[in-house]
């Protein structure tokens, strides 16, 4: 059984900073892409982060030189630490497992709510 838990969210005023933490198990996870999306209300899901395998990353514009994702394969687990938070980046946080060769693998997370207010 595939499980994707993720961690970490919660409310921080602006310019604050938060480390999201998603835990894989069921899964191979050091062949899998790892991703980090988010949906704020009213809005699709966007993507946020990726680290592929061999470590290689990749940041949506919006969050460039704010975040970082990480991963860490003794402990199957990928991180996003979130600095200089601005109200925008209020959105329930998505832990995505990808693998597309040879066949396709998706699975998701619950999500974890991230409020960013004063």
């Amino acid at each position: 059984q595939v499980q994707l838990v993720e961690s970490g969210g919660g409310l921080v005023q602006p310019g604050g900073s938060l480390r999201l933490s998603c835990s894989a198990s069921g899964i191979r996870f050091s062949i899998y892409t790892m991703n980090w999306y988010r949906q704020a209300p009213g809005k699709k899901r966007e993507l946020v982060a990726t680290i592929t395998r061999d470590g290689s990353t990749n940041y949506a514009d919006s969050v460039k030189g704010r975040f970082t994702i990480s991963r860490d394969a003794a402990k199957n687990t990928v991180n996003l630490q979130m600095n200089s938070l601005k109200p925008e980046d209020t959105a329930v946080y998505y832990c995505n497992a990808l693998r597309l060769d040879p066949s396709t693998y998706n699975f998701w997370g619950q999500g974890t709510q991230v409020t960013v207010s004063s």
